[in-house]
């Protein structure tokens, strides 16, 4: 029986799964690291450590799997910039999506390109996550790195490189480099000479489902994989996560809240924000688009909470105390903003904060707050992407969030829709695996790959008193960015 194998490579570790055609999982192997955070905004990685757990995990699924694997799909960490020079090798430390140094060369861009051409071509404003202005930042501070590059990957792309000696990304990902005409899903070369970034730096894109190369020969042999084994194009994470969920058509949306907190809406047409509020990008399956809202700190504000100040107890029994506390947590709202915000603010100085905290309040309360907090700010974006033409008949909840009673009744309250899950819910890579499939023929297309995604009989409905509360309650929380936008920016500064 033939084996898909889908590799996705995050933010805390790497995953990989074996699926097979009716989409059981049949092997599954993790391996961790950290991030490394040098100075206050920054957030990088060594790429070595990516490498390093992408053998381990590959290497226990092909124990697992053996000659069945017929296909592996590449997923992972959106924005990234991996920095080689000639002879392929690392020249400094990446930079990851969730960094924030890059303020300034964000304004270098905007100016160069020009705020509405750049949405035009690359459907985003510039924003500090984006590889774009990494590689302006590397040009400007470490110009004896700079000098020296000869190639800029993204994380899965570089695990790529490693497994197989090929230049290649996927529509999906690249669009989140700042660098693609999203319609024309090709590097754009307006915006490169712009920005003065040779276009022999970066790789050739393809689309999610199509074959980019095969694993060597040699690391197959190390690693316990089959010699030729093609490997799929893949997508970033949140593209492969849509595909593994089954949101390949306008009207489903996925709703994920793990470290950072994201709504995805398939598109089938090209339709950014005019004013960038959203990102407007390329889905992986093809010629597709979508729509994708991005909190920074959604879970992290939830496990920020557990080690700063809820003696690190474990997370269940914090929910547990939440789930006990009335809708609004007794007149306490939390902004959800600790390392800046993204959707729908574009604002890396943003910070969070407690209004409304009173002497009564407690850990239970505080909990309740940050909960809540993280699907209102959600909801922030899902407000601009229903003013863009989105129609939502079902929401459908992946990530940690999903498996949490709580997360799943405050998403379908706040969100006012049902919230369904799928029966297999392993994120990015399990989206990889079925793109893997389409690309070695399991599967004819994205279609057929996606008709074993089963979704749950249970719906959490949303309670239409408690639905109104958060209506009201969303007015509010709506209000106080705005209205505290310059305290956050001149406290930032001290």
């Amino acid at each position: 029986m033939a084996v898909l194998v889908g590799l996705d490579v995050g933010t805390s570790g790497t995953r990989a799964l074996a699926v097979n055609p009716e989409g059981a999982v049949v092997a599954e192997a993790t391996s961790g690291y950290e991030p490394d955070s040098p100075r206050p905004g920054w957030s990088e990685q060594r790429p070595e450590d990516w490498w390093r757990a992408t053998r381990e995990v590959l290497a226990a699924v092909a124990a697992g799997a053996g000659d069945q694997i017929v296909g592996l799909g590449l997923a992972g960490q959106m924005h990234g910039s991996v920095f080689l020079d000639s002879a392929g090798e690392i020249i400094r430390p990446a930079l990851l999506w969730n960094d924030q140094r890059t303020e300034s060369d964000c304004a270098a861009i905007t100016e160069r390109v020009g705020a509405e051409r750049l949405l035009e071509l690359a459907g985003n404003p510039a924003l500090t996550g984006f590889q774009a202005p990494k590689i302006l930042w590397l040009r400007r501070e470490e110009p004896e790195a700079h000098a020296r590059v000869a190639s800029v990957l993204l994380p899965k792309d570089y695990v790529r490189l490693k497994l197989s000696g090929e230049r290649a990304t996927d529509a999906s990902d690249a669009s989140g480099t700042l660098l693609l005409d999203v319609r024309a899903r090709s590097w754009s070369d307006e915006i490169l000479d712009a920005l003065e970034i040779p276009r022999e730096w970066l790789p050739d894109v393809y689309e999610g489902p199509e074959v980019t190369a095969v694993v060597s020969d040699a690391v197959a042999d190390d690693l316990g994989l089959p010699r030729g084994l093609p490997v799929a194009a893949g997508g970033g994470d949140n593209a492969a996560a849509a595909v593994g969920v089954g949101v390949v058509r306008e009207r489903l949306i996925s709703s994920s809240i793990g470290t950072s907190g994201v709504l995805f809406a398939h598109r089938d047409s090209f339709t950014p924000d005019p004013s960038g509020r959203v990102h407007a990008l390329c889905h992986a399956v093809p010629g597709a688009y979508h729509l994708m809202a991005v909190t920074l700190s959604a879970g992290g504000s939830l496990n920020w909470w557990r080690e700063r100040f809820g003696g690190r107890a474990d997370f269940e029994p914090l929910v547990a105390e939440a789930a006990d506390v009335e809708p609004g947590a007794e007149g306490l709202l939390f902004l959800p903003y600790l390392t800046g915000e993204r959707s729908p603010h574009l604002d890396p100085r943003a910070s969070g904060a407690f209004v409304g905290l009173t002497a009564r309040h407690g850990r239970a309360q505080l909990t309740r707050a940050i909960m809540e907090g993280v699907v209102l700010s959600m909801r922030d974006g899902l407000e601009v992407m229903r003013a863009l033409g989105t129609a939502v008949d079902e929401v459908r909840a992946t990530g940690g969030g999903a498996r949490s009673p709580l997360w799943l009744q405050l998403q379908a309250d706040i969100y006012g829709c049902p919230i369904r899950r799928t029966g297999v819910d392993e994120g990015p890579a399990y989206g990889a695996a079925l793109l893997a499939g389409v690309a070695s023929g399991v599967f004819t297309d994205i279609e057929a790959a996606t008709s074993s995604v089963r979704v749950r009989e249970s719906i959490t409905e949303p309670d239409p008193e408690r639905a109104r509360r958060y209506d009201e309650l969303y007015a509010t929380f709506a209000s106080l960015y705005p209205a505290l936008r310059d305290a956050m920016h001149a406290l930032g500064r001290r």
